[in-house]
């Protein structure tokens, strides 16, 4: 995705409309892009698998206590709550190889900036998915929502746009598109379907 280019207009199983800027999905950036949000941003997002029937919307409780790679998995630990993204070549143990069709599955194939609208069609929602070699959610980041308290998610009586500063600054770093987006700005409050 360059600056010249428009995101990619989807609807989500749900019906919802969400525009997608599609990003690189080699180990090396998703790598750099996933450390930047954990251990830069961890108080800021919110994140989990949001898929139809389960939505785990899981807040930080402090600094990563480590992030590591390790075959092929990014592995972000809070002591001992901790989970593991495929995002690179995966081969398993030496005695063991993992067969290459299931490495292809586990292994992130899609990762996209996505920003949700409601039906009036402006944004309500702005995150990172990521998703494996057969289409499945692999996890959500929730980017902080200029609709909600930062505290405790209930909706505010008035949008604070600086809460797109986070959205803001990964268009600038991924996608080259270094003003910020009027259409971003544009929404009355936040709704979900």
């Amino acid at each position: 995705m360059t600056a010249d280019m428009p995101p990619e207009r989807v609807t989500d199983p749900d019906g919802a409309t969400v525009e997608v800027f599609s990003l690189p999905t080699d180990e090396v950036t998703l790598e750099e892009l996933l450390r930047d949000l954990f251990e830069n941003h961890w108080d800021k997002i919110t994140f989990g698998p949001l898929i139809q029937g389960a939505a785990w919307e899981i807040r930080a409780p402090h600094a990563p206590t480590h992030v590591g790679m390790l075959d092929g998995y990014l592995t972000v630990a809070f002591g001992a709550s901790h989970f593991h993204l495929c995002i690179g070549a995966h081969k398993g143990p030496p005695g063991n190889p993992t067969p290459e069709p299931l490495a292809r599955h586990r292994r992130t194939a899609r990762a996209e900036l996505y920003r949700r609208l409601d039906k009036s069609g402006v944004p309500v929602s702005w995150g990172l998915r990521l998703f494996n070699g057969q289409n499945e959610q692999q996890t959500t980041i929730l980017l902080p929502n200029p609709f909600l308290s930062p505290d405790s998610d209930k909706v505010l009586e008035m949008p604070d746009w600086s809460r797109l500063e986070l959205w803001d600054r990964l268009r600038a770093r991924w996608l080259g598109l270094t003003e910020p987006d009027p259409f971003d700005r544009s929404g009355f409050g936040f709704s979900h379907g």
